[in-house]
């Protein structure tokens, strides 16, 4: 089993590879630029932050790129450390999506390099650093490296009048022990695009728009659950992937990194607050206020009774029998290993680690299942690279999985779904983006302390 200590090892081989290749003189202007850089942010009048984030902003700048259109993208790492950005969602080749772990060079102290890719799938990405953290909570997640990633496709059939984009993150203060003696993170702020409730602008609206909201949660370990007071929210795509059913619903759930683009109908004017619904995640910001135009006031909230979530009311409305040949089946078993009051726990897949947790090499073209079986007491949000992946059976209880057979959904793409503690869930895709993929939990914390794995294509 793979030690702190090799972690730590490995980060600084990471931070020695060799460097995405140097920007020189006869190179194209590139299509967009990004500096890597330290930066102050006040979150509210008593949290002034130092963190680090995209061109100076939390969260960075809005990227709009055209699908199969191919762009270039400089970026420019002013920080003390070697750094890597994220493409996160697009079927991108290995070198370039981000992920050191796949053979993308980190971009050395100092240096500029450049990604080159054609963008695809259509829809809501997003991009963010995937760094090591370990017990330091201004790297990683834990800081402001992250930023909106929108794929137009060639026709947007949409009705809408306004978007929206909106970014829920938590700003660390210190680690703490939980009850089992490992080391959590505790949170001092939580803000949306950067800002805690009452500090930032307004959303400002006009009574009868249909808005579009894109919410992305760019927390590093935390689950949130959003709603609009006086509003209902229709879902129409997950992760950026339109869903077969969509639904109105009187709240979102999103897991880190996961994303929710729902249709709001500005029919009830006035002034309003969309925030998380826990009264105490709320207190510590994670809140903005709604206005209608002309309307003044105090904002006004509505605390829902219960929180109500399931992936699987979004799912197609038959579930017709495949006439392809059956997924070849993927078993993942992950569980966790405490080492002693204070210490950081290991977390497995297959009974080992990143690196040596492995499965057998995908073949290009062929149908997978991938069974997570959670046998550990926390909720994960798994994260497939390169890839989206088809929602397939979800929370069945590992203590009535013995002869069960789940309910199959089917239409639903992701490329992160939260597994429920002790609950086993399938899902599927097509190996059909050759090169190394890596699967891990988007849970900073746990990836950093072994939850990963590489698919590796034959």
């Amino acid at each position: 089993m793979i030690s702190r200590r090799d972690l730590l090892k490995l980060s600084v081989l990471a931070g020695i590879a060799p460097s995405l290749p140097a920007i020189g003189g006869d190179l194209p202007p590139p299509d967009y630029k990004i500096d890597i850089a330290p930066v102050t942010l006040d979150l509210s009048p008593r949290h002034r932050l130092k963190t680090t984030a995209y061109n100076g902003q939390v969260p960075g700048a809005l990227l709009r790129f055209k699908e199969n259109q191919p762009v270039s993208i400089e970026v420019t790492n002013h920080t003390d450390r070697p750094e890597v950005v994220h493409w996160h969602g697009l079927f991108t080749p290995p070198d370039v999506d981000g992920a050191i772990e796949e053979g993308t060079p980190p971009i050395p102290v100092g240096a500029s390099a450049r990604y080159t890719f054609t963008p695809r799938p259509a829809g809501f990405r997003w991009y963010h650093t995937h760094t090591m953290a370990m017990d330091d909570l201004t790297r990683g997640q834990y800081s402001g490296q992250h930023g909106f990633l929108m794929i137009e496709p060639r026709e947007n059939s949409a009705r809408y009048d306004q978007e929206i984009f909106l970014a829920l993150h938590d700003w660390a203060g210190y680690l703490l022990a939980n009850e089992d003696g490992a080391m959590n993170p505790s949170y001092a702020v939580a803000t949306i695009n950067g800002k805690a409730m009452g500090f930032g602008e307004p959303l400002q609206v006009k009574q009868g728009q249909r808005v579009l909201l894109h919410v992305l949660n760019s927390s590093a370990t935390e689950v949130h659950w959003i709603s609009l007071a006086g509003h209902t929210l229709r879902v129409v795509a997950l992760d950026g992937n339109p869903v077969p059913t969509p639904r109105p619903v009187p709240m979102l759930r999103l897991a880190p990194a996961e994303r929710v683009s729902a249709v709001v109908e500005m029919d009830n004017p006035g002034i309003w607050v969309l925030g998380e619904v826990r009264k105490h995640v709320q207190a510590l910001g994670m809140a903005v206020i709604l206005e209608y135009q002309n309307k003044k006031g105090p904002a006004r909230w509505e605390q829902p009774s219960d929180l109500v979530w399931n992936y699987e009311q979004f799912a197609a409305a038959q579930t017709a029998q495949r006439a392809s040949a059956p997924a070849m089946l993927v078993p993942l078993v992950f569980e966790s290993t405490f080492r002693g009051h204070g210490a950081m726990e290991a977390w497995t897949i297959n009974g080992e680690s990143y690196p040596n947790a492995k499965v057998a090499p995908l073949i290009k073209g062929q149908r997978y299942r991938l069974q997570f079986v959670n046998k550990s007491m926390d909720a994960h949000p798994l994260h497939l690279h390169r890839h989206s992946f088809e929602l397939r059976t979800l929370g069945l209880p590992l203590a009535a999985s013995n002869g069960a057979a789940p309910q199959e959904i089917q239409g639903i793409m992701k490329d992160v779904v939260l597994i429920d503690a002790q609950t086993r869930a399938e899902v599927e895709f097509t190996a059909d983006n050759p090169g190394a993929s890596l699967f891990h939990c988007h849970q900073q914390n746990h990836m950093d302390l072994g939850f990963m794995m590489l698919f590796e294509y034959a």
